[in-house]
């Protein structure tokens, strides 16, 4: 039956970032003991268990999107397996508040320009090396790396020294107070240094997590088998998980229904809800969304460059029909980025574009902008986007032609910046403190974004709402407001809905979960 989970996978309650900066102003304390003992109990039993789990078994996860090496480092359409190879420095609560996981605790000085972490001892790489500083100072210059196309780049780029105090200890110099720092920690996967070349070719991919890499079959499978000395007592449950690639939705939907795949993520709220009355199956929505359906659009081609054109397209789409009949009434229309439990969030924004042809088209002929035809680009996951779009701008004498590729195809257009005049898209990172997506998502980065799009007013605003030290104070939420603004003023993204996160998984199947970037957590995981 359906479910609501929490905005994340519960885990203990622990400092807010707000605390944290708090006690360390107030006596500089390290909260190493409380939060050795939140990494540890957040290992529990999986939710329903008395504390004797069932053990072993393989879990199929069906994908429609392939793993991309490439991509590794970047946000893209199959991240799930950068939760199972690899651990990360903190990871978020419900809240949005930051919890141990390779860091057991942290302090942020009073200006927010030093951070020192404290480390988790006694983990060891999947080639049985040590973890220390070092990998952290490696996995942070690595994102910077503009080879590797990490969206928290520039984010990374702000921790301009490193001081590591003994090999458990690190500090971290910033060149300004940075909101989403632990946006960051959580992204970051931490890669052994010394297979980077590996990883990145998709031969040999080596993390700390609670799985090892196996062996990967393009186009086909990804295999993933138990650490049998992964850092938190007694896991993982799992022998092992398979990410089984099966393109078409309607297979997908098939394989779990008979039992071929247990687990997925990839499924649309259409696919979805033709399951709700289906006993066999669990279904959770996560609050914060898996991101959000946009129409990009191409600030240099001609009439695009006329934001008058851009606001006349967003006008012109119903963001109702898109959840209604493409959603399966899951996720929310929304004319801004934002999903209702963000701190930038609020009504007006939400609703400042509605449904208005009529309006549309008298935007249009006040430019002189009549008779259109443009390309359209589609990824092959988003077909039925793209044709309600098409539908829509056809009544207001916008006539498309559409282009489809393949997903990974349409990851690389997007972050080459070689996208033509209109696309649609999925983009993420609005789950996330707000600045995260303005400074690193390939479609808002205000300094290289994929519209091409610049503004001296904009990339001021979204430096501002970055460089706050408390990213939920009064004036980082004004700041926000500056940015979501500009974003409806300009509409080079044109936002239509806030995509629903949604897990459907057999009944046998618990404690496996998805984090804020998209990540499988399953070292919980069990099988009945």
């Amino acid at each position: 039956m359906p479910r609501t989970a929490p905005d994340f996978p519960t885990l203990p309650a622990g400092p807010t970032r707000r605390g944290v900066l708090a006690a360390a102003g107030a006596a500089g304390a390290l909260l190493t003991l409380t939060s050795c003992r939140s990494a540890v109990s957040a290992a529990a039993a999986p939710s329903g268990s008395s504390g004797s789990a069932s053990r072993g078994g393989t879990l199929a996860v069906g994908v429609q999107t392939d793993f991309a090496p490439a991509l590794l480092f970047a946000q893209s359409n199959n991240s799930l397996v950068q939760g199972l190879i690899y651990d990360t420095l903190t990871q978020y609560d419900d809240n949005l508040r930051p919890q141990p996981s390779l860091a057991t605790s942290w302090t942020v000085s009073p200006d927010g320009r030093t951070v020192t972490l404290q480390l988790r001892q006694g983990v060891t790489f999947h080639t049985g090396r040590p973890f220390t500083a070092a990998d952290v100072v490696f996995a942070i210059k690595n994102l910077t790396n503009p080879v590797h196309a990490a969206q928290l780049g520039a984010t990374a780029a702000a921790v301009t020294g490193f001081d590591q105090k003994s090999d458990h200890e690190l500090v971290l110099t910033l060149a300004h107070p940075v909101s989403n720092l632990f946006d960051l920690f959580e992204f970051m996967i931490i890669q052994d240094q010394q297979t980077l070349a590996d990883a990145v070719s998709g031969q040999r991919l080596v993390g700390t997590g609670p799985f090892v890499f196996d062996s990967w079959q393009p186009g086909s499978v990804l295999s993933v088998k138990a650490n049998k000395s992964y850092w938190q007592p007694d896991r993982p449950y799992l022998d092992a998980v398979q990410l089984r690639v099966i393109p078409e939705a309607d297979s997908l939907l098939s394989s779990l229904r008979s039992g071929q795949t247990q687990l997925s993520f990839s499924l649309q709220g259409q696919q979805v809800a033709t399951l709700k009355s289906d006993t066999r199956f669990g279904i959770t929505e996560y609050k914060q969304g898996a991101g959000d359906l946009y129409l990009g659009v191409t600030t240099t081609v001609k009439p695009l460059d006329d934001k008058t054109v851009r606001q006349a397209l967003a006008w012109a789409v119903d963001r109702d029909r898109v959840v209604s009949e493409l959603l399966g009434g899951y996720g929310q229309a929304t004319a801004a980025p934002w999903p209702q439990n963000s701190p930038a969030y609020t009504t007006g924004a939400a609703q400042h574009y509605s449904y208005n042809p009529g309006k549309a088209r008298q935007l249009l002929q006040s430019v002189g902008a009549t008779g259109l035809d443009l390309p359209l680009l589609v990824p092959s996951t988003l077909t039925s986007l793209a044709e309600l779009v098409q539908y829509d701008l056809a009544q207001v004498g916008v006539r498309t032609t559409l282009r489809t590729v393949d997903p990974v195809t349409a990851q690389q257009d997007l972050i080459a910046q070689s996208m033509p005049a209109l696309w649609v898209q999925a983009h993420s990172f609005a789950q996330l403190h707000p600045a995260t997506l303005a400074v690193s998502a390939y479609p808002f980065n205000q300094a290289k974004n994929t519209s091409r799009f610049r503004s001296a007013e904009y990339s001021q605003a979204v430096l501002a709402a970055w460089e706050q030290g408390d990213p939920n104070s009064a004036a980082a939420r004004a700041a926000y407001q500056r940015v979501t603004g500009i974003l409806l003023d300009e509409a080079f993204i044109i936002e239509l809905a806030v995509e629903p996160s949604l897990q459907v998984n057999t009944t046998g199947l618990s404690g496996a979960t998805l984090n804020r970037f998209g990540y499988l957590h399953a070292q919980n995981a069990t099988l009945a």
